[in-house]
Order: structure tokens, then sequence, then C-alpha cells
């Protein structure tokens, strides 16, 4: 795409590439996203070449597994060896809690308003003595001075959401990373509802850890995620799920001798969602193209331009936003509900005339990806005067 492409040319050249536009009004990308055209061209291409070669097709599969790696690398700033695939974001966030070397008494924080698997996986380790402090999220507004007050000389980990699935509040994560590290605490980063929209670098920011699964923002198929550790921390997380993948002498299955390879790869023990790393991989050249990086991104822009408008358009037609709408903590994600009308009916009658959205507590949740226009806006507000 040219650089000098008028930026609604640049957006409806991404919504050409989205084969759902042509018949639904999309609102669910914090949900499960639709692939992008790329995407299901990689996988009928991985079916074809799966049927016709066999395995004859590995190597050309690992090489591309090898370069989308580096695709996620560049898009956060991290080097290409702290990057690991993962089939979701709980496996990553897992290697952080079944990895960390705790020790009783020990303590790590997070929010009460975390999506479950931000949460299981911290208070599975109660049996170890360790402590799952979970923070009272009021109004949906995260506070970052009730994470750190909740910290002591015991507190080894924050884990939190960058945006909160339910609540739509953005996190600003390189000031509550700097405030955690001048008490030693390290933070994980469940980025899943941001990756994929918001700029993030790990250089800079110094986040510890992040996971994220690709099926959402990122536009792939489920089963496909992606794990950062940094580089300095990968001989403090045990690593597990171990096989014949984790050593540096990967494909000399005769030669046994536990020689872990330095990368994040050693987490990868046995083989991978080859079809689905790589549908994830063209989604991310999509979004790229879209302007997508470490330290910019036009489609954060946009989708914060149609979220907006979202707003305005339910708030005339007597919706009440819940999502607050404050500046950087902006996200994708608008909460609100329609006083007197039931959010599950509702969702269902969207549903009904292809309008696609979801329901979380009570309440009714839209979250657009750049690629929607004024006149999917349109429809979801037609439906909801009408029904």
């Amino acid at each position: 795409m040219p650089q000098n492409q008028p930026a609604d040319g640049r957006w409806a050249e991404f919504r050409s590439q989205m084969p759902i536009a042509r018949t639904w009004a999309y609102f669910d990308h914090a949900a499960v996203a639709p692939l992008s055209s790329p995407a299901q061209d990689v996988v009928l291409e991985w079916c074809q070449q799966a049927c016709w070669q066999g395995g004859a097709a590995w190597p050309q599969w690992a090489d591309r597994v090898e370069a989308i790696r580096g695709l996620v690398a560049r898009l956060i700033n991290a080097s290409a060896e702290e990057i690991a695939f993962v089939h979701n974001t709980t496996a990553g966030i897992s290697l952080v809690a079944e990895g960390l070397a705790w020790q009783p008494g020990d303590n790590l924080v997070t929010l009460d308003n975390e999506f479950p698997s931000n949460v299981y996986p911290w208070m599975n380790l109660r049996d170890r003595g360790v402590e799952t402090r979970r923070v009272p999220v009021a109004d949906g507004r995260v506070d970052p001075d009730a994470i750190l007050a909740r910290c002591d000389d015991r507190t080894r980990l924050i884990a939190v959401s960058w945006v909160g699935f339910a609540s739509g509040w953005r996190l600003n994560v390189a000031d509550l990373v700097a405030r955690a590290h001048e008490r030693g605490v390290l933070v994980l980063l469940d980025a899943i509802q941001g990756l994929g929209v918001f700029p993030l670098d790990v250089a800079q920011t110094q986040v510890d850890f992040l996971a994220a699964d690709g099926h959402k923002w990122m536009l792939g198929p489920e089963g496909a995620g992606v794990f950062y550790v940094r580089r300095a921390h990968l001989d403090r997380l045990r690593p597990l799920g171990v096989g014949w993948n984790s050593v540096v002498h990967a494909h000399d299955f005769h030669r046994i001798a536990l020689d872990l390879r330095p990368t994040a790869e050693r987490y990868e023990g046995g083989s991978r969602n080859m079809v689905g790393i790589l549908a994830l991989g063209a989604s991310l050249e999509l979004l790229t193209r879209m302007g997508l990086s470490h330290d910019k991104s036009p489609v954060a822009q946009r989708v914060l331009e149609v979220t907006d408008l979202a707003c305005q358009r339910l708030e005339e037609v007597g919706a009440r936003v819940v999502t607050h709408r404050e500046g950087d903590h902006r996200s994708g994600i608008v909460v609100f509900d329609v006083p007197g009308r039931d959010p599950a009916e509702l969702r269902r009658a969207c549903q009904a005339e292809q309008v696609m959205l979801s329901c979380r507590a009570g309440r009714l949740r839209i979250s657009p990806h750049a690629y929607t226009n004024d006149e999917d806006v349109a429809r979801l507000i037609d439906v909801i005067q009408r029904r």
C-alpha cells in the first residue's frame, strides 16, 4: 500500500481483506475474531500441501514459523529469541505461574475483574503457600496506586491485563512496570485485548512477561498465541512441557541430553500448531501493512474513532455507556446497556440480523476493529432502535 494513500483508502483496503464484512456488522473482536483473507489463503494452502505433500512440506512450514516469530518480535520490539508460540493466553500465563521458584509466604497481586485465565493459575499456587491478592476495581477504573499498595516485601509478581475484557479500561503499562520494578516486583501482562491494535514496546516499558492468544485483535485462529519472556528471565522460569523441541539438538532424536535451548523456544516442547501459526502470521502481516508497529498504530487511532462514534450514537438512542472513555485509557471495547431491555435478548436480536456483539456480566459489549465502518455502526443502532 502506498505510504501516501488516504486514511479512508487504507481502511477500505483493510475491509476488503475481511470477508466477514460482506455480510456481518462484526463487533465482537474481543471474543472470537473472524479470519482475514490472507489467513484463509494460508490455511487453504497448508491444507493442500498437507494432503498432497505431507511431511515433505514440513521444512517449508518450519521456516515460515521462524519468520513469523521474527514478525511478532518486531511488533513488540523484542528479540526473536524472547518469543515462544503457545496454544493460548492461559498456556503463557501458566508458564510463569508454574515456572517461577515460589516460596511459602510469597504473594502476587492481580485485579478482581481479571479474566479467569489470569486468576486461576495463581490461585492454583495456594497449596505451595503462595497468596493471590486481588485488588478491587472501582467502577471499572484500574488504580495503579491500589495495586502497589497491596505489594510488600514478599510480593514476587503483578499480573494484570493491558485492557480489561469486561470494562474496556486500558492500562498505562510503562508507568505500572516502572513503579513495580522500583519495588523489585516482576510484571506479567495479559495482552490479549490490546495486541493487534495498540503499540507496545517491551524494551521501553520493560515488561517481564507477556501472553496473548491470536484469535482476537490479531485476527488469527484459536490455538495459536504468543508468549514473551525477557531474555534476562529465561533461567528464572523452570521449563514446563519439556520435549524434543526444547533442546539445542532438537532433531537429533538419538542423542539424549537435557541441553535446553538458550531461547524462549525451550517452552515449545513438542509439535506446534503449524497451520494456526501460519494463519496468525498472515493476519499480522496484514495489520503491519495497515501501519501497526511497536511505536505507532494508525490501527489504534481508527479503532478509537469507530468506538467514539459508536458511543455517541448509542447515547443518542438512549443507551447508557458504562465504559469510561478517558484519554489513553480508551480501548476497542465498549460496554453499555439499554434501560428497560434485556441484554441477552437484545444480543439475540442483533445476531439474527447479522450484527455480532457479546453479553458480559449482564451488559452488552461491542469491540469493533479498524475495518469497521460507519455503515456497521448504523446497522447496530438500527437494530437497537427497532427491537
